[in-house]
């Protein structure tokens, strides 16, 4: 596939490695400064872009390695969205993480980024084709917490929401200018409207949660309405990723007529490692000029799935979509946040090899 997404795929984070963790501890504590963090996460993303094409991959991350959280980093850089000490932490499955959040303080924008500038230092190393991943809209507003919102800039939350799109517009076409064609909005929340439960902690919010699914599917339309016509956007989808932990499950049915039929990304990376996940039968909607990325491959240990499991699992999902439309990648990145998941790097590169390795003798070609 000349195209993204490819059939061996990733969704983009990766383990961070022990040199760059100490990096990160010496700059919170004042011991070294901004320049000479920046060398080691040069550094290190040199040698993971490398470890990528030595793979066979054809998409390639910085591993997310300037960043601590999937989603928070990319938020905390939009005008008027800033850092918020939550008091405690999000509940995952057996833990909860670091309380921080966001708040927004004025009107929602976009002047400049630094992961513009992270994306091309990307571009310039590798061969493959440079992919970037930043949190879709609903991230700000999908936990299922109380937002501080400034109420005298937006006494209703449509004006925010359409501030948020207009802001993610001039985002991703700004990416788009940097030269990025390959482009991956994380959803977790459209995902989490699978879970019955998280939808009656929206409602107990004072949300709909129906409501919620169309507001962001409409917000990802925003965001990819001024791209050229030769670039790719894609949406992950996933039930929570926390130091191997979880936060939903349910299949997709409750968001599957959303998802095919109303946003108009051109591919779909989707969660399917687990029951938590549900069945295939959602897959019969795909639209005929668009791909799902199949997540067969967990992310969350480090236990190597079996090349037959994986071959008899695209088997399964091939009777409702055609196999030409289908791809396969890990379920989830392997470091949604810098803690990363509990497996040894050489355990992530393994898993990447076979999602390689099994493209090829599916479909001819990773």
């Amino acid at each position: 596939m000349s195209k993204p997404p490819f059939r061996a795929d990733h969704v983009g984070s990766l383990l961070r490695p022990a040199a760059l963790k100490e990096a990160r501890a010496q700059f919170a504590a004042g011991k070294i400064d901004a320049g000479a963090l920046k060398a080691v996460e040069d550094r290190e993303i040199d040698r993971i872009v490398a470890k990528q094409e030595e793979v066979g991959l054809e998409s390639c991350t910085d591993g997310e390695f300037r960043r601590s959280w999937w989603h928070l980093d990319f938020l905390w850089g939009l005008d008027c969205v800033e850092k918020l000490d939550l008091g405690e932490g999000v509940s995952f499955s057996g833990m909860k993480t670091r309380a921080e959040g966001v708040q927004v303080t004025g009107r929602i924008g976009f002047s400049s980024h630094l992961h513009v500038e992270h994306f091309k230092y990307l571009a310039a190393r590798t061969k493959a084709t440079a992919k970037v991943t930043i949190p879709a809209p609903s991230a700000i507003y999908g936990r299922p917490t109380t937002i501080p919102i400034d109420k005298a800039i937006y006494p209703t939350l449509e004006g925010m929401f359409d501030d948020l799109g207009q802001a993610y517009a001039k985002a991703v076409r700004a990416f788009a200018d940097a030269g990025c064609r390959y482009l991956q909005l994380d959803e977790v929340f459209i995902a989490m409207l699978c879970d019955e439960n998280y939808r009656q902690q929206m409602r107990d919010r004072g949300d709909d949660p129906d409501r919620l699914g169309v507001i962001y599917g409409d917000l990802i339309n925003m965001a990819m309405s001024d791209i050229p016509a030769d670039m790719t956007i894609t949406m992950h989808l996933c039930r929570g990723n926390y130091r191997s932990t979880w936060q939903g499950q349910g299949g997709y049915e409750k968001v599957q007529e959303i998802l095919f039929n109303r946003i108009n990304v051109h591919g779909y990376f989707m969660e399917y490692d687990s029951e938590r996940a549900g069945g295939f039968e959602p897959l019969r909607l795909l639209p005929k000029n668009k791909k799902v990325v199949l997540g067969l491959v967990t992310t969350k240990t480090g236990e190597l799935e079996g090349k037959d499991v994986i071959k008899r699992r695209i088997e399964e999902a091939a009777r409702h979509a055609p196999l030409d439309q289908l791809c396969l990648s890990g379920q989830c990145g392997f470091a949604s946040t810098e803690e990363g998941n509990t497996l040894a790097e050489e355990e992530q590169w393994a898993k990447l090899r076979m999602i390689v390795d099994v493209s090829k003798e599916v479909w001819g070609s990773a």
